[in-house]
């Protein structure tokens, strides 16, 4: 997105992509360490944060934004446009990635990663436009209590109300009913429909956020109000989490809430060391990944599904390319567990290589 650029929140969205592509990209999915896996179903790991700060930080971004367009005299309409726009891009990318490399339309995948950045982008902005912050706390309540209030009190045919298992609750119900053939998997997708709407509300907190750090408050009152704000929100999830369990998958409201204190805790600490005390050359590679974002994170997949088309031969047989690398230069000297974990380490630092000169060009490719 144009306009002013804040440090830490550059080197914060840097962090989530090299996070991003770290988790998506193991040796072996046989072989990976719990911390980078995804929690089963209720509860959380480092991994089930990275997805919902990158959407907090697309909220935080969008006053910082829009602000600035308000002030350069850009209308209401031409803002509508950008955002319309940007979010029909974002998504028809996530809609590429999902049909390379067979284009087979009757079984894409429709919900995506890309598709809900876009969905959220487009409400939290609108939202933006046409609400103070005492407004927007009242639509983010009032869609976390709704969904909750929907998820148990809803029932399902053939299951009930109230359940929040893998299968028979409404978020899955609503996703088969509708995009049956289309989903991540035969009756289920974490991506779905009636999961983006708390998903929405991450976004919405994010403006808050924004709000927040566009304040002529001194830097040190706006940290201590990112770390007060954050420890309180996560300590509330928590709180919540045996009456609406904290869940990635159906992105639940206290999984909404304990993120996003989550995303305030870490940006707190970027704030504090980045804007606050100018100590930036640490967070050099942060800044690499998170000045071209989405152009990392989408040329990462093209180049797993690209290289995953070319086969080679192995003890007679044909394996795809990026099998045969983690087979044949990590297993023999680090092991299964450890060579997974090197082959993505190496596969961030590649990107991080491949970025670096557009960083040092200031090519900045926007959407």
């Amino acid at each position: 997105m144009s306009g002013p650029r804040l440090a830490s929140l550059d080197a914060f969205r840097g962090l989530t992509i090299a996070g991003m592509i770290l988790v998506n990209d193991p040796g072996s999915w046989q072989f990976i360490y719990p911390p980078l896996r995804h929690a089963e179903w209720h509860g959380w790991t480092p991994t089930d944060l990275v997805f919902p700060f990158f959407v907090f930080i697309v909220g935080v971004a969008i006053p910082l934004t829009l602000s600035r367009k308000k002030e350069e005299g850009v209308g209401k309409g031409d803002l509508y446009l950008k955002i319309f726009r940007r979010s029909v891009l974002i998504f028809a990318i996530g809609m590429v990635l999902r049909l390379i490399p067979r284009f087979d339309f009757a079984a894409v995948r429709i919900p995506g990663v890309l598709q809900r950045i876009a969905l959220c982008y487009l409400f939290a902005a609108l939202l933006y436009l046409h609400s103070g912050s005492k407004g927007r706390i009242v639509c983010a309540v009032l869609i976390l209590a709704g969904y909750w209030a929907v998820m148990k009190l809803v029932p399902v045919p053939g299951y009930g109300a109230g359940v929040l298992d893998y299968q028979g609750n409404l978020a899955s119900y609503i996703d088969f009913r509708f995009l049956a053939g289309h989903l991540y998997e035969p009756a289920f997708d974490p991506e779905g429909i009636l999961s983006t709407f708390p998903a929405i509300v991450t976004a919405v907190l994010g403006t808050l956020t924004g709000d927040w750090l566009r304040t002529n408050r001194r830097l040190a009152t706006k940290t201590l109000g990112l770390f007060a704000a954050g420890v309180g929100m996560t300590a509330l999830g928590l709180a919540l989490h045996p009456y609406f369990p904290i869940n990635k998958q159906l992105w639940t409201s206290t999984f909404v809430i304990f993120t996003a204190g989550a995303a305030l805790l870490l940006l707190a600490l970027f704030y504090f060391l980045i804007d606050n005390r100018g100590w930036k050359r640490w967070a050099t590679p942060f800044f690499i990944f998170g000045t071209n974002a989405i152009a990392a994170y989408v040329g990462s997949i093209l180049m797993v599904k690209l290289f995953a088309l070319l086969k080679v031969s192995s003890g007679g047989e044909k394996i795809n390319l990026l099998v045969w690398v983690y087979q044949h230069m990590f297993v023999p000297w680090a092991g299964s567990l450890n060579g997974s974990l090197a082959y993505a380490v190496c596969y961030v630092l590649l990107w991080l290589a491949l970025m670096t000169p557009l960083y040092r060009k200031k090519i900045f490719i926007r959407i």
